[in-house]
């Protein structure tokens, strides 16, 4: 391990490291990514992040690339493909949430030219850069994370109460919840020199 200092929630383990290093908090404006992290914080729900990342490809392969137009069409037998994958989270109240949040993100496509344009008008396009010094600081949750899912749920989305949601705004770079001590915090501080995330 190198020296630079991290948060600690990814010590210990170098593919939590890797997702740290290159993709928590970068800002994703991409539709088909924004619907990944969608459906792996949908599954992640009650279990680990890590058990998710160890998933992800695994995820990746069951679910057509998470190409949420297929996603949407899926049938009854392809639900019991997934039902009976050993590699992925065989839950089938979140595989039928998959299915119907495919429908729901396609239509709020149709209504607002993207999923992104509807998301990142929470925050004026502009991600909310936090300052907290330890974990104990970063919230499960925010008053704008419980105003999104309830729109979200409004719209018919499944598995996005402010929990979820506030992760996926983390995860997405909506905020900059990393500590200011990480390395991480003055690097995507800087809107001119961010990075998308192509992962």
């Amino acid at each position: 391990m190198d020296a630079k200092i991290r948060c600690p929630w990814c010590e210990g383990d170098s593919l939590y490291v890797a997702y740290h290093d290159g993709q928590w908090g970068v800002p994703v404006f991409d539709d088909r990514l924004l619907f990944e992290m969608l459906t792996l914080e949908t599954f992640q729900a009650g279990l680990s992040w890590i058990t998710i990342l160890k998933k992800r490809e695994n995820f990746r392969k069951a679910l057509d690339g998470f190409d949420y137009k297929k996603i949407a069409q899926y049938s009854s037998k392809k639900v019991q493909e997934l039902l009976s994958n050993q590699g992925i989270i065989r839950n089938q109240l979140k595989i039928n949430a998959l299915i119907s949040n495919a429908k729901v993100f396609i239509e709020t496509q149709k209504q607002l030219g993207s999923f992104s344009n509807y998301l990142w008008a929470f925050v004026d396009y502009k991600p909310m850069v936090n300052r907290f010094e330890k974990m104990s600081d970063v919230p499960i949750y925010t008053e704008l994370a419980v105003r999104i899912s309830k729109d979200l749920k409004k719209r018919g989305f499944r598995f996005v109460g402010p929990t979820i949601v506030y992760s996926k705004m983390q995860a997405m770079g909506m905020v900059n919840d990393h500590l200011v001590s990480c390395f991480r915090h003055a690097e995507l501080s800087n809107p001119t020199t961010i990075p998308l995330t192509t992962a």
